[in-house]
């Protein structure tokens, strides 16, 4: 692992791995999506240990403090140490709550395929005895 004092910010995006790509880095930077404290940077600017970057990626709003500076790309597990995720937890929770309304109430089975009319109409009588059978008290609200 090469060890710099400074180095462009697109560069330690990708080396660290917090973008797949040099180009995503780079065009990230460029639309204002990366910011070191508060200012919006460019692609050219050099990054120094130390400092606190504010990532927007894929709706997420990511805090890292540089712990190192490194150029080359390296595995995740040499990477981790470069920086510290400083992301609150509501933040990282917000993929979680995202993904459980995403996620198909019913599993079927690998190779199974689409259910037939039968075992459709099966489960539609189900949810519809079961769904909304819970006892609750309208004095307790």
């Amino acid at each position: 692992m090469e060890v710099e004092d400074k180095v462009r910010i697109d560069k330690w995006l990708w080396a660290v791995r917090i973008f797949k790509s040099r180009t995503l880095s780079n065009n990230a930077v460029k639309s204002g999506k990366v910011k070191v404290g508060e200012k919006s940077v460019k692609p050219s600017f050099m990054l120094t240990v130390d400092q606190t970057l504010y990532v927007r990626k894929n709706g997420f709003d990511l805090t890292f403090l540089v712990k190192d500076i490194i150029k080359k790309r390296v595995s995740a597990t040499l990477a981790a140490p470069c920086y510290e995720d400083l992301t609150p937890d509501s933040e990282k929770n917000k993929y979680k709550d995202w993904y459980i309304g995403k996620a198909s109430a019913e599993m079927r089975g690998k190779g199974e395929g689409r259910p037939t009319k039968r075992e459709r109409r099966e489960i539609d009588d189900y949810k519809d005895e079961n769904y909304f059978e819970f006892d609750f008290d309208e004095d307790e609200l």
